[in-house]
């Protein structure tokens, strides 16, 4: 059975994640303005420090104008769903590839070019040119090595469950990037096992943070020896810190615990500029703003040709799971299977 099947439309996803999450937050910040019939309108998922930049940059080197709506992915896309014909939207830059998916099986995107889709590995982007990826992150155990040895690290995110590791973990169960992992799990290792995963680490007492960043300075003073979070964090603190930042990356070997996820973009069947959107695409894949995510942001580049950052494992050495990144779409399922587990 599909995982769309298994774990609901894409749609009733969306729209219910947005009533959920949207709540007391604006869907959509307006960054600049301007007539829609003149500029490119970009509905963002990605959040202004990182992106920005390059908007700027795009504006500069093609004379195109954006205007850049920010918000939250999910309720993001969903307001396009929600608009629906209506939707003033050329493009959507997502942070996750699940809301890209989403929106892919609602039909709301045009093929992109064969000739900017194949700058990326195949991995990385619609089989059917929907949308492409543009950057990726790592998920890893970042643990703290003058209090942990790496050869004391688990092979598998799923060991972390274990005896040894009570109280010594540290989790954000209410943020993205880790709901985005559960959903993969949910993807690669089943509904109850997953469920399971999540009841024994709860049982296990965890350390609950908000973000990702809050794990990453507790690993470093010690309150805690691992926890579960995105690479680029570890990357970053090492680049301003020095190498004597206690934190480093470990990358689990083959399981979910190693997921590359991936921001993307995808241009709107009923864009008034889908030319500008796809010049848009092809900018950020471009050398110069794949170097930008590699070296300023701690991000993968995706475009072969560009190396990674040499804080960060090369993504050829890492072991990740074999996933749809399109199929991580169902997060009202995972929210409901953090909330029923105790995780959240």
């Amino acid at each position: 059975m599909a995982a769309s099947e298994r774990f609901g439309g894409g749609r009733r996803a969306l729209v219910a994640l947005a009533a959920v999450s949207a709540l007391g937050a604006a869907i959509i910040l307006a960054a600049c303005g301007g007539d829609d019939e003149e500029t490119l309108t970009v509905y963002s998922g990605r959040e202004e420090e990182y992106v920005g930049p390059l908007f700027e940059r795009f504006e500069e080197e093609t004379g195109i104008e954006l205007d850049v709506r920010y918000g939250e992915t999910a309720e993001l896309a969903a307001t396009i769903l929600e608009e629906g014909d209506n939707s003033p939207a050329d493009a959507f830059f997502a942070q996750d590839a699940g809301a890209l998916g989403a929106l892919e099986r609602e039909g709301v995107f045009a093929p992109l070019p064969e000739d900017l889709l194949s700058r990326v590995e195949q991995r990385y982007r619609s089989p059917e040119g929907a949308w492409v990826g543009t950057s990726g992150r790592a998920r890893v155990i970042g643990y703290n090595r003058d209090r942990v040895q790496q050869a004391q690290l688990p092979d598998s995110v799923l060991e972390l469950t274990a005896p040894e590791w009570r109280g010594r973990v540290g989790w954000a169960p209410s943020n993205g990037s880790f709901q985005a992992f559960v959903t993969a799990m949910r993807v690669t290792e089943g509904e109850e096992a997953t469920e399971r995963w999540l009841r024994e680490m709860a049982a296990n007492e965890p350390v609950v943070f908000d973000d990702n960043e809050a794990i990453r300075d507790a690993i470093a003073s010690g309150e805690i020896d691992v926890g579960l979070l995105n690479h680029y964090y570890v990357a970053e603190a090492i680049a301003e810190e020095g190498e004597d930042y206690p934190v480093r990356s470990h990358h689990p070997a083959g399981d979910v615990g190693s997921l590359i996820n991936v921001a993307g973009i995808g241009v709107l069947e009923t864009a008034d500029n889908a030319s500008d959107g796809e010049e848009l695409a092809e900018f950020v894949l471009s050398d110069g703003e794949q170097r930008y995510f590699a070296e300023e942001v701690k991000e993968y580049p995706l475009v072969e040709a560009i190396p990674a950052d040499p804080q960060v494992t090369p993504l050829a050495q890492i072991r990740q799971p074999d996933v749809d990144l399109g199929q991580l779409e169902d997060l009202e399922g995972t929210l409901q299977l953090l909330q029923r587990s105790g995780a959240l």
